[in-house]
């Protein structure tokens, strides 16, 4: 299989992994920040020694690369780039709302027609939000959405829908629907990233060290109303 450092810096909470066969051997978690300058390079310092002091060989490097905080996707990014130039290793890119979904499929809901819909919070009633089905395929790419009671109904008409993130609690009011349910406690952290990056990393799905860039919020304010810039 494959060993992978994964690092999740899109929101305030800064958090570094090592997954190995399948299985996390190493994480730490900072929820105090947002402070990734500080506390980022520490704890990769940390994962890099304990997979040293074992001998164990990196193969990868995968990032959470957005939608998130311009700040801290540029951090986490230019730390992911540093370290796979350093130690020669494949990049691997991992959407931070489709990470936030690992959790949630992981308490195995009943409904096989259920719909995830991560959120990240912008300001008043705006999130950045994607739609999932059960397999992650996406049935709605990721958008900037002002959200109303409206905004997701076509999909929670005929679906359960699942709403998570720290952009979420604010819109479950506006949403009211019978079909739409809140799941609490729901962050991006790098411990979730090994499903996803070792699928990305078996299928080839690695990224051009030089060239990649994360996606920023501010690559979706062109897709906004005018009256929101």
């Amino acid at each position: 299989m494959a060993c992978i450092l994964h690092i999740e810096t899109s929101t305030q909470v800064c958090s570094v992994a090592v997954s190995e066969d399948s299985h996390v051997i190493f994480q730490q978690e900072d929820h105090s920040g947002p402070n990734h300058a500080e506390r980022l390079g520490s704890m990769v310092d940390e994962a890099l020694s304990f997979t040293d002091n074992h001998a164990i060989p990196f193969d990868a490097v995968a990032v959470s690369c957005g939608p998130g905080s311009y700040t801290g996707l540029r951090i986490g990014v230019s730390m992911a780039k540093g370290i796979c130039y350093g130690r020669n290793l494949k990049l691997i890119a991992v959407p931070t709302l489709e990470l936030m979904c690992v959790p949630v499929l992981l308490r195995e809901m009943a409904e096989e027609d259920a719909l995830l819909c991560p959120m990240i919070d912008a300001r008043r009633m705006e999130v950045y939000a994607c739609i999932y089905d059960r397999a992650l395929h996406e049935i709605r790419p990721v958008g900037a959405d002002i959200v109303n009671a409206d905004t997701y109904r076509q999909w929670l008409d005929e679906h359960p829908v699942y709403f998570f993130g720290n952009g979420a609690a604010k819109c479950m009011e506006a949403i009211n629907h019978p079909n739409a349910h809140l799941i609490e406690g729901i962050e991006p952290l790098a411990k979730w990233m090994q499903p996803l990056a070792e699928h990305r990393l078996l299928n080839g799905q690695t990224e051009d060290v030089a060239y990649f860039e994360p996606f920023y919020l501010k690559d979706y304010v062109a897709k906004m109303p005018k009256k929101l810039i």
